[in-house]
């Protein structure tokens, strides 16, 4: 990269970047994320804590859950949480050689009628207390590797410094309200509120069930109402119509390009995405849509700040779901992830408003527009089933 930031240095291609003593390592492929995955695992002394939303058993799943076995066999105290509804297919026998060895298990299961309401979205995997994982990939074999038809686009941060402390705290509250039997909604709200944080040039956001203390979906919004550049990647993009003006205010004032998924195994969030073209094109808003490969990534790049994490530009993430991000402040690394963001464009098809109204059909903007009010209510693993096919 010409001009590369003093801060983020680049070597084969690859960002690594040093902001306010912590290491930032983007982990953009499969094969890079298993590696830094059961490095992380194999490397810990004393602790790990683990969230994710799919924990699979193929493969990849299975690789991971040995080394989490092997970790705890060796002392080190192993927590799991994973999603009771994202990680149904997956059995918890699969998970018994872990509790075996002394590891600890549970899944995020809020009763109530609310569980096809309130998922954990989140992936998050930190070790020792110093070194961590956030992203958007699950532990599942598509995710971990690069190869077959049906592998996904997704991107993990590797941090490593102080900045990982605070989310282990985050993830003591959060395991602690997991495993209490009867515990309130409210409680759950006050952990997303107490642990958002509102300084310093590492944040880490969190966002939870309609909680009035909700700080991810706040922040965002007052950084997008006076930003004059944004370069979004959202793999699952149906943003409320406010988050839409938004954007159009930063098209105006600058320039506004937003990548999303041409391919996925939901086409009913890439009908709902469409849904949203019109109104951001008429304002200036540049759209693109991935089509080397089926898209996961959730990056935000608001003028020099970047927000990367588990949650996409939607609104159960936005108000619903739970989710975490990173938001990091920094000029050179904000340049070098600008560098990523234009190497995805070139995999891109540029969807023009003279083309978006040629595919614009009755038929078509029919299903966008059911597509759009469904996946603003329903899980993406309730909506997966409709897979309407875009003809």
């Amino acid at each position: 990269m010409a001009d590369e930031p003093k801060s983020a240095k680049a070597a084969t291609g690859r960002i690594d970047a040093t902001v306010d003593g912590n290491r930032l390592l983007p982990l953009e492929t499969g094969a890079e994320r298993m590696d830094a995955l059961l490095d992380l695992i194999n490397g810990a002394q004393q602790s790990l804590r683990i969230i994710f939303y799919i924990f699979a058993s193929d493969e990849a799943g299975t690789t991971v859950r040995n080394a989490l076995v092997q970790a705890a066999r060796r002392g080190v105290i192993v927590r799991l949480l994973l999603d009771g509804y994202g990680s149904s297919h997956t059995s918890a026998d699969f998970f018994r050689p872990i509790a075996d060895e002394g590891g600890d298990f549970c899944l995020f299961e809020p009763s109530y009628g609310r569980r096809y309401l309130i998922r954990n979205h989140q992936k998050l995997v930190i070790a020792d207390e110093s070194r961590a994982i956030i992203g958007g990939a699950n532990v599942e074999t598509t995710y971990l590797t690069d190869t077959g038809e049906k592998h996904w686009r997704d991107l993990w941060i590797r941090i490593e410094g102080p900045a990982v402390r605070p989310a282990s705290r985050y993830f003591d509250s959060l395991y602690l309200w997991t495993t209490t039997k009867g515990a309130k909604l409210r409680t759950l709200r006050r952990i997303v509120g107490r642990h958002s944080q509102s300084e310093g040039l590492l944040q880490w956001k969190f966002s939870g069930p309609l909680s009035r203390k909700n700080r991810l979906p706040a922040a965002l919004a007052r950084e997008l109402t006076t930003a004059k550049r944004l370069d979004l990647i959202a793999a699952y993009f149906s943003p409320p119509w406010s988050f839409m003006r938004r954007l159009g205010w930063i098209a105006r004032r600058g320039k506004a390009r937003v990548i999303t998924a041409a391919l996925s195994d939901n086409n009913a969030t890439i009908a709902a995405a469409r849904h949203t073209y019109a109104r951001l094109l008429r304002r200036g808003v540049q759209m693109f849509e991935y089509r080397a490969a089926k898209l996961h990534t959730k990056l935000a790049i608001v003028d020099d700040v970047v927000h990367v994490g588990s949650a996409n530009l939607d609104f159960r993430s936005l108000f619903i779901n739970m989710e975490i991000v990173l938001r990091v402040d920094d000029p050179a690394f904000a340049s070098a992830m600008r560098g990523y963001f234009e190497h995805e464009l070139h995999r891109c098809e540029h969807i023009t408003p003279a083309l978006h109204r040629r595919r614009a059909t009755l038929w078509r903007r029919l299903k966008w527009t059911i597509s759009y009010w469904l996946v603003t209510s329903m899980d993406y693993t309730v909506t997966r089933r409709l897979n309407f096919i875009e003809r």
